[in-house]
């Protein structure tokens, strides 16, 4: 009598089905290694040194530990932009977020020209973030700006306001111009998340009673929340990185008052010259992203998780 159990498979079927995977994960592992391990270590080990323009001449490069970070943990320049890189990355993040979403929700809904409309909102985040930069500070500016001078003729400011030389202001209009870019990115994402909603799904709850508050929060919403976790990550991967926007709008001025922690980074690398103080800076902006994609990760685990 043959037995019912399913049998185990042969030690040479599961070497076999190992190297098989191994195999269509050997690029995509080589891929990381060269291109995302190599600079990682190497940023790494650049932390650990007294590593300057001199460098690239003598050659010398002393070994200092964790000197470089020490010195930019008791340096008020990094406490500074440390709290300015939290509220620049929190101000983008939650108007991308919330500007983003509705957008997604506009957009779900059928009507004439949709799809050419939504073409078209990839423009700003299409665009290089040098040329958006330039072309911001200059309607943003206090005498001859295009915003002031739209404010003035309707009578809502009499005086032209400082957005990029006033120190509230400045980092007000780079979180504002920061959302622009950002926002055609965050709604591509949520319009897919609500295109890989089910249609049966929301027409069972409409039939059940449910009015477009309770369809949202607890239909749409749940099955949202993982785009969302990844929008929210991403967004703020990217704005913790990328110094472009400010570095054009206002060069990390007025006072320091717009300089996050890539501005900072940027500034000790191409300015100062002290590329060890510089590395060490990355490193806390690498480990701030992982400790985000980390809690993501977790976060999408207890959501998937019945």
């Amino acid at each position: 009598m043959r037995s019912a159990r399913r049998r185990a498979p042969e030690p040479r079927a599961r070497w076999r089905d190992a190297a098989v995977r191994a195999a269509f994960l050997a690029p995509a592992a080589a891929y990381l290694l060269l291109f995302l391990g190599r600079p990682l270590v190497d940023n790494v080990t650049t932390s650990l040194r007294s590593f300057t323009a001199d460098s690239f001449l003598t050659g010398g490069a002393p070994f200092t530990g964790a000197e470089n970070h020490l010195l930019l943990l008791r340096s008020e320049e990094f406490r500074r932009a440390l709290s300015t890189t939290a509220l620049y990355t929190a101000g983008s993040l939650a108007a991308q977020f919330v500007l983003g979403l509705g957008l997604a929700l506009f957009f779900h809904r059928r009507f004439p020209l949709a799809r050419p409309v939504r073409a078209l909102m990839l423009l700003p985040w299409l665009m290089p973030l040098v040329v958006t930069g330039t072309v911001w500070r200059w309607m943003l500016e206090t005498d001859g700006g295009a915003v002031n001078g739209v404010l003035r003729a309707l009578h809502l400011v009499r005086t032209g306001v400082p957005w990029l030389t006033g120190t509230d202001e400045a980092l007000l209009s780079a979180v504002l111009v920061n959302t622009w870019v950002g926002v055609p990115f965050a709604t591509a994402l949520l319009y897919g998340g609500l295109q890989g909603i089910p249609r049966q799904v929301h027409e069972a709850a409409l039939l059940d009673g449910a009015g477009p508050v309770r369809l949202f929060r607890y239909v749409t919403w749940p099955l949202l929340r993982p785009t969302a976790g990844v929008v929210l990550v991403l967004g703020a991967v990217y704005t913790l990185r990328s110094p472009d926007v400010v570095l054009v709008l206002t060069g990390g001025g007025p006072a320091g008052a717009t300089r996050t922690l890539a501005a900072l980074a940027y500034e000790q690398s191409f300015q100062e010259f002290d590329f060890g103080r510089a590395a060490a800076t990355g490193n806390v902006l690498v480990l701030v992203s992982l400790v985000l994609a980390l809690l993501h990760l977790r976060a999408d685990r207890r959501v998937r998780t019945p």
